[in-house]
């Protein structure tokens, strides 16, 4: 059945701009969990805008869903992940100057650091992840390396999506969508485990959950974004409600 991982990096976001203890992601994460959600996903980030390092230790103690850790291929990184051991530990790109993850991570050009990389997170017990574009010689790249996880990247679908007045019959969105599909066939052919994430909302969701051996999505600012209006509980009720609908008219 398809799962629900909920990213409460942007409650952290607002606490942050006034330096204060309020609104508390753990708050977040125990709502998100009330709500439905199978995971909660935070990414702390070399600058720490927003989640701090004693919000992972928090959540890992604390949270009774799996904990996904996204993180830049630092040693820094592999050190706090390894000394806290989520359940997963997602490498993504990260740039100071981007306002949030801009594309899939560029295996192919680091095959050698981030296999290390990769064997060392696995050997403390954390399942790994890359978060990658759709593109087949970077899925082979990760298989390659020995990550168990790939997510591919939704950004591009949702951008076309939006930018073509939510029709999702589009043949922009729909070429989008089909290397989305390609990309997870090949993810689960090579004996990787098929999620995806990024941009997605209460709009585009169900063409994405519908896709054949999806396993997880990864949904953080739709999510948050509701939740201002009609509280996170409720914003994630609604998403989960909405994936699984999909997930049932599956492919």
């Amino acid at each position: 059945m398809i799962e629900l991982g909920v990213n409460i990096d942007h409650i952290a976001t607002i606490r942050q701009a006034r330096r204060t203890y309020e609104p508390d992601p753990l708050w977040g994460a125990v709502e998100a969990h009330l709500g439905g959600a199978d995971g909660i996903t935070v990414h702390l980030r070399e600058d720490r805008r927003h989640i701090q390092d004693a919000d992972v230790r928090r959540l890992k103690e604390t949270t009774q869903i799996k904990l996904n850790l996204e993180m830049a291929a630092t040693d820094e990184m592999v050190g706090i992940a390894c000394a806290i051991k989520p359940e997963m530990a997602m490498l993504v790109p990260e740039g100071r100057h981007e306002v949030t993850t801009e594309g899939g991570l560029d295996i192919l050009g680091q095959e050698a650091r981030l296999k290390d990389i990769i064997a060392r997170l696995a050997d403390a017990g954390i399942t790994t992840s890359v978060f990658i574009d759709a593109e087949l010689p970077q899925i082979e790249a990760a298989a390659r390396i020995g990550a168990r996880v790939c997510e591919i990247h939704t950004g591009p679908y949702a951008h076309a999506f939006y930018d073509k007045g939510r029709d999702a019959e589009a043949p922009a969105v729909l070429a989008e969508l089909a290397k989305i599909r390609s990309a997870g066939q090949l993810v689960q052919q090579l004996g990787m485990r098929f999620n995806a994430g990024h941009a997605l909302n209460y709009y585009n969701v169900q063409p994405v959950a519908r896709l054949a051996g999806i396993r997880e999505l990864h949904i953080g600012h739709a999510i948050v974004s509701r939740a201002v209006f009609v509280g996170l509980r409720e914003a994630v009720r609604e998403m989960k409600a909405l994936m699984r609908a999909g997930a049932e008219q599956g492919e």
